[in-house]
């Protein structure tokens, strides 16, 4: 089983003014002459880490990282104004022209996946090959599943811990309680819930949960952006239309695909993945066995590891 490539510094950082109001954090790694790949993160909200650079040979690629509007080191910090979906598009583009990029292979997972086959049907000519992983569709039954009805069979206990902030009378619409929680002027209101929501996350991210995974998770700083972003652009429906990535999935013909799912994947179940091969059957779908949604589980990292190295071949 292959683990991730050895830790490396970037190679330069700079920030980048989007518009008038947010400024966002980016980063090189890797070689500079290397095959250009940009990895996408998830929430949206959560922001990237260092361990996302090893995913590429740094040999092979220019590794290029950036924390989406509102987190990780883009400012202003869980910022919900002038944050939506087509904005995180045409950031991903300012990036690409600001960089000098023809064209470059993106890797996302989760609400990464999201962004990237969204980017991919918007700018087809732009992706030379598209790796995805932990399949988010980001469609109304999607959203419910783990934070109204579903997942909540599968952890009744960690559930109860979830719905703690929210009052009875509201949990019969426990995504619009939380939203009024996290954008309101309760402070106090506002961090609990939002460690309540993260800390659901975390704990059901692994088949297993890991330690470093929740205290992650449980952060306050992270806690807040992945929260409120995440409940701004859920409520509305994550800015798109109804089932839009597989009814725009003709557009993603022509790019090499793989697709990387955990088989007990219980944020984004499997289906999720599967009806994207159905619409894309051009890339190959890859379901990872014993594994849940985190790309941290050692058998998803042994998939998009494998999956950068045969990109590597086929983008050459």
């Amino acid at each position: 089983m292959l683990p991730l490539f050895p830790s490396i510094k970037n190679n330069k950082h700079f920030y980048l003014d989007v518009d008038e109001l947010h400024r966002l954090y980016i980063e090189e790694s890797g070689s500079p002459d290397g095959i250009p790949a940009l990895f996408l993160h998830g929430g949206p909200g959560s922001g990237c880490e260092p361990f996302h650079r090893c995913f590429f040979d740094p040999e092979k690629y220019r590794i290029i990282l950036f924390d989406q509007r509102g987190c990780g080191k883009s400012t202003p910090h869980a910022e919900l104004r002038n944050n939506t979906t087509q904005d995180l598009i045409e950031d991903i583009e300012k990036i690409r022209e600001e960089l000098g990029i023809e064209r470059w292979l993106v890797l996302g997972g989760s609400w990464g996946s999201t962004l990237a086959l969204l980017y991919a049907e918007a700018y087809p000519e732009r992706v030379s090959a598209l790796i995805v992983r932990g399949i988010f569709l980001g469609r109304k039954q999607d959203i419910d599943w783990f934070y109204q009805e579903g997942a909540s069979r599968i952890y009744p206990d960690y559930w109860q811990k979830f719905i703690e902030p929210i009052p009875e009378d509201k949990r019969d619409n426990l995504l619009s309680a939380y939203h009024e929680l996290l954008t309101g002027d309760n402070e106090i209101a506002k961090t609990r819930a939002a460690k309540a929501w993260s800390t659901w996350e975390g704990m059901t991210a692994n088949l297993k949960p890991k330690s470093s995974v929740l205290d992650h998770f449980t952060d306050l700083h992270y806690a807040l952006s992945i929260a409120r972003i995440e409940a701004h652009y859920f409520i509305n429906q994550n800015f798109l239309s109804d089932n839009q990535i597989i009814n725009n999935a003709d557009k993603l013909e022509q790019i090499p695909g793989i697709i990387i799912h955990g088989r007990y994947d219980m944020i984004c179940p499997l289906e999720q993945a599967y009806e994207l091969h159905r619409a894309w059957q051009t890339a190959v779908l890859e379901i990872i066995p014993a594994c849940g949604h985190a790309a941290s589980e050692p058998a998803i990292i042994d998939a998009l590891v494998k999956a950068t190295e045969t990109m590597a071949e086929v983008i050459k």
